[in-house]
């Protein structure tokens, strides 16, 4: 087994503009346009090392394609969280690693959301007409699409309040969807709208818990907005009390099983569905409305393990039995008047950081699915492949030795008549070479199309957005 991943979760403080990387293959020419990605670059601060793979301090990329061409530049966000590292001091909380502070400081920022860091490392998103970087607090921050340069946080138009959301809204129908989660001792999560252009959220229906599930993403039919609430719960009262990271607080309990919240868009009326599993996930897939069901596809784990596998210090001194845990493609029909789950497994094989034809596909019926794949039957500690999943049966992976891409994002071409007609996007660590290089396949059948090698390594990130030109 080998350790070259591990340049994967190593700094890159280096910032750079590279007008023309080197181009092996043939680009096609109606590719045009910029792939923006995010993720951790920094985890060494002068007085710690921050503990998890999610803490890290966010950088952007940019890989802008036109004419055959590729160009790439990166920069550091520069948030609260940013510019306190650069004085060589950790003073915001982070997912997994907390600076020592006052219990009076912890209640501000657990309650109310005071002194954010606004370490934005998850994902790319669009408000006001701005882009944005985007993290699971409610404090995105806007950026510069062409040079990368921080713009500064964006401010909500609006009396919602919360201290958690997702970095994965949905968007349908010139709105994006998300929740925000108000902790208390009842916390209420409020799903909401947000037109395009605006800064204005817009409550669609809220509803009370008493132990908030930690979700990452959620699901959005044409009809509902479905959360899936696994077992990974929390106290919010006791995340004051003892003093541990934010995810530290949350606790296992499969004894509650799995509920499904679903929130109707247009009335806002609740309901619930439950089945006795316990699951945890980080990524939803699609979903679709079916005669009085919603059939939820999400990529799960049979607990959360995987959150701990996570902390760098597993990632970097991986003992050689320890492998990625596993998980599946599966999906929940969820029957709406009844209340009740089902599940079955669509596809035998690992992977993470889904992606589908999302313009085209998106709360509707849908065939492929693209992921950062485990090789089957392998002993990967991270990801290996990029995997393509039909589901109808098959299964098509790219891979090479020694080679770590990351999430592939789906680029349709122009005109397309197939679901799967387009180019698949996906950084990739050449671990032997020490750098990295901008992945094209096609998503038809995953054979390489061409690469573009950035002159250093691109540490592993999470989600991007293609912009056409």
């Amino acid at each position: 087994m080998r350790d070259d991943y591990r340049k994967g979760f190593a700094d890159q403080t280096k910032e750079i503009i590279a007008p023309s990387l080197n181009v092996e293959g043939i680009i096609p020419d109606w590719l045009s346009g910029t792939l923006l990605r995010n993720g951790p670059a920094r985890f060494g601060l002068e007085d710690k090392t921050l503990n998890h793979w999610f803490d890290g301090l966010a950088m952007l990329h940019r890989f802008h394609i036109a004419n055959g061409r590729v160009s790439y530049a990166n920069k550091f966000l520069d948030s609260p969280a940013f510019r306190a590292a650069e004085d060589g001091k950790m003073q915001y909380a982070e997912f997994a690693t907390d600076p020592c502070r006052s219990l009076f400081k912890r209640i501000a920022q657990v309650f109310t959301g005071s002194a954010p860091g606004a370490n934005a490392n998850v994902s790319i998103g669009k408000i006001a007409g701005r882009f944005v970087a985007q993290t699971e607090g409610p404090v995105p921050i806007a950026f510069d699409e062409e040079t990368l340069k921080t713009i500064g946080i964006v401010s909500y138009g609006d009396t919602l309040k919360g201290q958690l959301t997702t970095a994965h809204p949905h968007y349908d129908h010139g709105s994006q969807f998300n929740y925000l989660l108000n902790f208390g001792r009842q916390s209420t999560y409020n799903i909401y709208t947000l037109p395009d252009g605006s800064s204005e959220r817009r409550l669609v229906g809220s509803y009370q818990t008493d132990r908030p599930s930690y979700m990452h993403s959620f699901g959005l039919s044409q009809k509902y907005v479905v959360l899936m609430e696994f077992p990974l719960v929390v106290n919010p009262l006791s995340m004051l009390l003892r003093g541990k990271p934010f995810i530290a607080n949350y606790t296992w309990q499969p004894q509650r099983g799995t509920r499904f919240s679903l929130v109707d868009r247009d009335t806002g009326e609740v309901s619930h569905a439950h089945t006795d599993e316990a699951w945890f996930g980080f990524h939803h897939v699609n979903s679709a409305d079916r005669d009085g069901k919603i059939d939820f596809d999400m990529i799960v784990y049979p607990d959360a393990d995987v959150v701990q596998y996570f902390y760098l210090n597993s990632l970097l001194n991986r003992p050689n039995h320890e492998v990625y845990p596993q998980n599946e493609l599966r999906r929940f029909t969820i029957d709406v008047s009844a209340g009740t789950v089902s599940s079955r497994r669509l596809a035998d094989y690992s992977g993470e950081l889904p992606r589908i034809n999302y313009e085209r596909c998106n709360g509707q019926t849908y065939q492929y699915v693209y992921a950062a794949g485990l090789t089957k039957g392998g002993e990967s500690a991270i990801f290996d492949s990029v995997v393509k999943f039909d589901l109808a049966g098959d299964v098509r992976e790219w891979k090479q030795e020694d080679q770590y891409p990351g999430e592939p994002v789906f680029v349709a071409r122009p005109d397309a008549q197939l679901e799967d007609e387009g180019i698949l996007l996906s950084v990739v660590l050449d671990a032997p070479a020490n750098n990295s290089y901008l992945l094209l396949l096609d998503a038809r059948d995953l054979s390489e199309v061409a690469r573009a090698t950035v002159p250093q390594h691109v540490p592993f990130g999470f989600h991007g957005a293609y912009v056409r030109s």
